[in-house]
């Protein structure tokens, strides 16, 4: 077999592939998502430490969708059709400046959207179209070299191109800010279609389902890298200006814990296992991993905005930055007790209630904060709440996982 890497026909990987991981290419792309989503996560961060909550979450929902989707397009579309060719490299090099593009423009977009006037999403739109150009010539080349699947990758490329129009056109429209939010959503509704709807065709692509597993688990371990890296950065921060204090560490020790305590709980789900007999479950498993993502890029804007507000009382309060921190754990929580029961098919009440009192936890927190403990202390209740999933799995629940896991013959 030949080392080099010349033009290779993108006929189609094995669904059934043995020992398919991912590749030093897509590990390196998953790097540049880093970058977007700590781009975000500081534009965010600046506006809650202000008390801005609204345009903090338009932009952090308008950036982390833009991040999150174009990821899921490409790691669809390689686990499908990656040949490691020179055109599949040199079109990865192309996606990779794109979500660079994005994030370059991220602070154009939280700026506009803070002035209130309309969203200038300009640049970042710019980017996204640099990214689609690469995944539409890449869908049309596997569509030439794969017959059996011809209609499933035009699809894909109808999908892209017309939601591409779209959004090209709506940099020139300069409409108002809600406007624009309709619009966004429209053309969101299209790019989410499009999988579904190519899917559909002709049985779907041949995409592998334990590498799928693969790279979103490792994407999640690259976004929690980006709370990890947060929260030094934020907690340096403060050290440097007001040198070191119980607060500081409670936020550093807290932080990295929470961070650890999501990584534990993210794992305690089998998805590659439930995926493998039923690749029909991958959809709802897919777009559920787009809040997963979010979440996680929220409790690194939360870390951060916890860490100015006790490094110079920002105006959002006490109570504000630990509520920056304690929602999107539980948005993360709920997402993933939703992606666990839809995989699995199944209700378990012993999850449930574990749950439940995970966020009866978090708003201990908040409360904890309201009426006098520091936002350290808070921090570390928080980080308090996955753990008592995980030790409730550890103990009991990985036995309720395995008995549907069998009842299921999984």
């Amino acid at each position: 077999m030949s080392l080099a890497h010349g033009l290779r026909p993108m006929a189609g990987r094995d669904p059934a592939e043995r020992h398919r991981t991912s590749t030093p290419l897509e590990l390196l792309f998953d790097l540049t998502f880093a970058v977007a989503f700590g781009a975000t996560a500081e534009q965010t961060a600046g506006l809650l430490a202000d008390g801005r909550w609204v345009p903090a979450f338009g932009g952090f929902a308008i950036g982390v969708f833009a991040v999150s989707w174009a990821w899921v397009n490409y790691s669809w579309l390689a686990s499908a059709y990656d040949n490691d060719d020179v055109f599949f490299r040199l079109a990865t090099l192309v996606e990779m400046l794109g979500v660079i593009i994005i994030a370059l423009g991220v602070p154009q977009l939280f700026r506009s959207i803070a002035a209130g006037q309309h969203v200038d999403n300009a640049i970042m739109v710019g980017g996204y179209v640099v990214m689609r150009v690469a995944a539409l010539a890449l869908w049309i080349r596997a569509a030439v070299h794969d017959p059996t699947h011809r209609r499933a990758c035009l699809t894909y490329a109808l999908a892209i191109a017309v939601a591409q129009v779209g959004w090209v056109t709506l940099i020139f429209l300069s409409l108002p800010l809600w406007p624009t939010v309709i619009v966004m959503l429209a053309l969101a509704a299209v790019e989410l279609a499009g999988p579904l709807l190519a899917e559909r065709k002709d049985g779907g692509t041949p995409w592998h389902p334990a590498h799928i597993a693969e790279r979103y688990s490792l994407l999640v371990i690259v976004t929690l890298g980006e709370v990890i890296l947060a929260t030094v950065l934020a907690v340096s921060a403060v050290i440097d200006r007001s040198g070191w204090s119980v607060e500081t560490i409670l936020v550093a020790f807290g932080g990295t814990a929470l961070a650890f305590g999501l990584w534990w709980l993210y794992f305690t789900v089998p998805s590659e296992r439930v995926l493998v007999r039923h690749r029909e479950r991958a959809y709802a498993w897919s777009y559920g991993h787009i809040l997963i993502f979010a979440a996680i890029a929220g409790v690194g804007v939360g870390l951060r905005t916890a860490a100015a507000y006790i490094d110079d009382g920002a105006s959002i309060g006490a109570t504000g930055a630990i509520l920056t921190v304690a929602l999107p754990v539980l948005v993360f929580q709920l997402t993933l007790v939703a992606i666990y029961s839809v995989l699995l098919r199944t209700r378990d009440r012993f999850h449930l209630w574990i749950f439940a009192a995970a966020a009866v936890v978090l708003a201990l927190a908040v409360v904890a904060v309201a009426i006098g403990a520091s936002v350290g202390t808070g921090i570390l209740i928080v980080a308090a709440s996955p753990a008592i999933i995980v030790v409730a799995y550890e103990t009991v629940g990985h036995r309720h996982e395995e008995a549907v896991l069998q009842s299921s013959r999984l």
